[in-house]
């Protein structure tokens, strides 16, 4: 019960933090918008290339820049955690009697609430422009970035921890990000690339989160590529926490 209460009291102190500043949530999902707007209307053509997935260019699309709003969205949060190292306030935290592992979930779920407002308003704009999806894949697919936003902002809570370093935190992000990008088949599915690229790709996580986002937007729901995607990021994202948590008990 301890740590509920200190997570909940972490979590109203670091959204009261972005009410400060909301320009910041606007921010990170204007270049998932500029995604849809401008480059998913020329996967209309690509529908009839053998190989595409099932479903219209949105049904496609749409998924994959969700997955790339998750990537983007919660992996630069660990800066301001830099910034609260070096004026001093996680040290004065760490010496309260707040739960270590509250330290963390705190300010991850105020990440993850503000990733699934961002991805709400995606799927809006998405439906806009003409995306027809499962209702109820839709929702699961929520749950699926939900998972996303746990492994990605613990990830970046611990590098930061870490590293300290904005820079150097930046460069990492920066070489993780775009193979991992590249390789996800979030722009272009997978299925139209060389299978030299495609067997590479089997071994990004965030491959198998594409497909099952696909799928679910589909109406797969019982689509094997689902479960997959959430046994993977479930997995990704308990080792994270673990990772990130242990972090912050021992930094200094």
């Amino acid at each position: 019960m301890k740590v509920l209460r200190d997570t909940y009291l972490l979590f109203l102190r670091s959204v009261k933090a972005t009410w400060r500043s909301p320009a910041w949530v606007m921010i990170g999902i204007f270049q998932p918008i500029c995604y849809m707007l401008l480059y998913a209307p020329l996967f209309n053509r690509l529908t009839r290339v053998p190989g595409f997935p099932p479903g219209n260019a949105f049904q496609v699309f749409t998924p994959g820049v969700l997955v790339m709003l998750g990537l983007f969205s919660a992996t630069f949060v660990g800066y301001d955690l830099i910034f609260e190292l070096r004026a001093g306030v996680i040290e004065r935290l760490r010496v309260t009697p707040v739960s270590r592992m509250a330290l963390l979930l705190g300010p991850v779920l105020r990440d993850v609430v503000n990733l699934l407002a961002q991805s709400l308003a995606l799927v809006l704009v998405a439906w806009l422009l003409g995306l027809r999806a499962s209702p109820v894949g839709v929702l699961l697919a929520f749950g699926l970035q939900f998972l996303m936003g746990l492994l990605m902002a613990s990830c970046s809570y611990g590098l930061a921890l870490a590293i300290k370093d904005v820079n150097a935190m930046a460069s990492i992000i920066q070489t993780f990000i775009l193979p991992v990008l590249l390789l996800s088949g979030i722009i272009l599915p997978m299925e139209l690339a060389p299978p030299v690229i495609h067997y590479i790709a089997d071994a990004n996580p965030f491959f198998y989160a594409v497909e099952a986002a696909r799928a679910l937007f589909h109406g797969a729901i019982g689509d094997a590529a689902v479960w997959h995607g959430f046994a993977i990021m479930a997995l990704m994202a308990l080792l994270a926490i673990f990772w990130a948590a242990r972090s912050f008990r021992h930094t200094t």
